[in-house]
C-alpha cells in the first residue's frame, strides 16, 4: 500500500516540501512514492559491556541465606553484637565494687643508723615489710542494686542489637528483592528491543524492496535506537542492585538473587498480636522501660549504710618493739550517707523522668507496629489486586502489539499503530513487573511488621 491512498498523504507531503531542502525534492517525493531513496543511517548494534547475564558467572544466593549472611558477616550487625559486650563490660565493672578485693605490698627501708633509746633499739637501720590487704564489703546494698540494674542494661543492648538486625534483614531483603524486579525489568526491555528490532528489519526490507517507504523506515528505527537506551539503562539499573546486595551481604562483587515466593501471609488480628509480642523494637522499649521502673524502685539503696571489712596479715623483718614479726589486723568500716547536698534527690528525678519517658516511648511503639501491621496489610491486598489487574493489562497490550502488526503487515495501517501499539505493550510490561515487586515487598513489609521476619 502506498500512502497517496492514504488521507495522510497530503499532510505528510506538506512536510517533506517544508523539512527537506529543494535541491532533494525529487528524493523526498519518492519517500513516499513507495521508491528506494537515500537510506537513512540503519542503526547500529551497540557493543554492550559484559553483564551478569552474558559476562562473568555472578554468585547467586537464596533469600534466606542472604539474609543470613547479611546477618553473620555485615559490619553493622557485628557492630551491635560489639555495643553487647561492651554493656557487659560496663555490667562487671559495676560489679566490681560488690566484690572482695585482695591486693598485697612489700616495702624496704633504709636508715642511716639504728633508732635507739637507751638500749633499746626502736627501729633498725633496715628492715623489710611484707603485707597482703582484703577488703571485703559485708553490706553495699547500693552496689548490689547497681549490679543488677547493669545487668538490665546488659538485656536492653541485647534485644536492641536484635532490632538492629531485623532492620537490617529487612533492608538485606529489600535488596534482594530489587534484583529481582531489575532482572525483570531487564527482561521487558530487552523483549520490547527485539519487537522493535523485528519491526524495523521488515519496515527496512520493504523500503529496500522498492514497496515501503522512508517515512515507516525512520520511525521504526527511531523506537530500535530509543529501546536501546532503554535497554542499556536497564542493565545499569540491574548492576547497581546486583551490587547494593553484595556490600550488603558482605561478598566479593556483585551478588545475583534467585526467585523468591514468600508463604502464607498472617490474618490480620493474628499480624496485631504478633507484633506486640515478637517484634524486637516493641521488646527493647519494653525492656528499657523494665529497667527504668528498677531504678526508680530502688532508689532507696542510695540511703542505706554500708558495712566494709579490711583484713590485713603482715610479716615484719625484723621485728620492732610495736610491731611483732608477724601478725594481722582486722578493720570495720561502717559508713552512713547523711547528707550529700541534695545529689540523691536530684539522681532520683532523673530515674522518674528516664521511666516515664520509657513508657510513652513503649507506647509509642506500639502504636506504630498495630499502624505497620494494618498499612502492610492494606498494601499486600492492594497490590494483589493491582498486580492480577497489571497482568491482564499486559496480555492485552501484547495481544493488540500482534494484530497491529498483523494489519501492518497485511497494508492495512502504517506502523505508528504498530509503534504505539509496541510502546503501550512496553509500558504494559513494566507495569507488571513493577506491581509484581511491590506485591513481594508488601509481604515483606508484613512479615517485618508483625514480627515474624528475620
Amino acid at each position: 500500500m502506498t500512502t497517496h491512498s492514504s488521507p495522510y498523504g497530503l499532510v505528510f507531503a506538506v512536510l517533506g516540501a517544508v523539512l527537506v531542502p529543494s535541491a532533494a525534492s525529487a528524493q523526498s517525493a519518492g519517500i513516499f512514492a513507495g521508491e528506494p531513496a537515500t537510506p537513512i543511517d540503519t542503526p547500529s548494534a551497540p557493543e554492550s559491556p559484559a553483564s551478569g547475564e552474558d559476562g562473568p558467572v555472578l554468585e547467586k544466593l537464596t533469600f534466606d541465606v542472604a539474609i543470613q549472611r547479611t546477618l553473620d558477616r555485615n559490619p553493622t550487625s557485628l557492630e551491635a553484637a560489639a555495643e553487647i559486650r561492651r554493656y557487659s563490660s560496663l555490667m562487671e565493672q559495676v560489679r566490681a565494687s560488690s566484690l572482695p578485693t585482695l591486693s598485697a605490698a612489700a616495702a624496704y627501708t633504709r636508715l642511716d643508723a639504728n633508732r635507739v633509746a637507751g638500749a633499746l633499739v626502736l627501729e633498725p637501720d633496715s628492715g623489710l615489710n611484707l603485707s597482703v590487704t582484703l577488703s571485703a564489703p559485708l553490706v553495699n546494698v547500693r552496689g548490689w542494686v547497681q549490679w543488677q540494674q547493669a545487668g538490665d542494661q546488659v538485656d536492653v543492648a541485647r534485644l536492641t542489637a536484635a532490632d538492629v538486625r531485623r532492620t537490617l534483614a529487612v533492608t538485606a531483603g529489600r535488596a534482594y528483592l530489587a534484583v529481582i524486579k531489575e532482572r525483570r525489568l531487564l527482561e521487558t526491555a530487552r523483549t520490547a528491543r527485539d519487537n522493535a528490532k523485528a519491526h524495523y528489519d521488515f519496515t527496512h526490507t520493504q523500503l529496500l524492496g522498492g514497496i515501503g517507504n522512508r517515512l515507516d523506515d525512520v520511525r521504526a528505527a527511531q523506537e530500535l535506537t530509543t529501546d536501546e537506551v532503554l535497554l542499556q539503562n536497564q542493565e545499569s539499573a540491574l548492576f547497581h542492585a546486583r551490587e547494593a546486595l553484595g556490600v550488603l551481604v558482605v561478598g566479593e562483587g556483585a551478588i545475583d538473587a534467585g526467585e523468591w515466593t514468600f508463604g502464607p501471609m498472617p490474618q490480620l488480628n493474628d499480624g496485631l498480636t504478633d507484633a506486640q509480642s515478637l517484634r524486637s523494637d516493641v521488646r527493647a522499649r519494653r525492656a528499657a522501660a523494665k529497667a527504668a521502673d528498677r531504678t526508680v524502685n530502688q532508689a532507696y539503696a542510695d540511703y542505706l549504710p554500708y558495712l566494709n571489712l579490711v583484713a590485713s596479715p603482715f610479716y615484719q623483718n625484723p621485728a620492732v618493739p610495736t610491731v611483732p614479726q608477724t601478725g594481722w589486723q582486722a578493720t570495720l568500716v561502717l559508713g552512713v550517707p547523711l547528707y550529700d547536698g541534695g545529689l540523691r534527690y536530684g539522681q532520683e528525678h532523673e530515674r522518674s523522668a528516664r521511666a516515664e519517658e520509657g513508657h510513652l516511648q513503649v507506647e509509642a511503639t506500639l502504636r506504630q507496629a498495630r499502624s505497620d501491621v494494618r498499612a502492610a496489610f492494606e498494601e499486600m491486598q492492594r497490590a494483589d489486586v493491582a498486580l492480577g489487574q497489571a497482568h491482564q493489562s499486559a496480555r492485552f497490550a501484547t495481544a493488540a502489539l500482534g494484530l497491529a502488526d498483523l494489519a501492518y503487515r497485511g497494508g492495512a495501517t502504517t506502523n505508528l499503530e504498530v509503534i504505539d501499539a509496541a510502546r503501550q505493550a512496553r509500558d504494559a510490561e513494566t507495569q507488571a513487573a513493577v506491581s509484581e515487586d511491590a506485591a513481594r515487598e508488601a509481604r515483606l513489609d508484613l512479615l517485618a511488621a508483625t514480627g515474624r521476619f528475620p
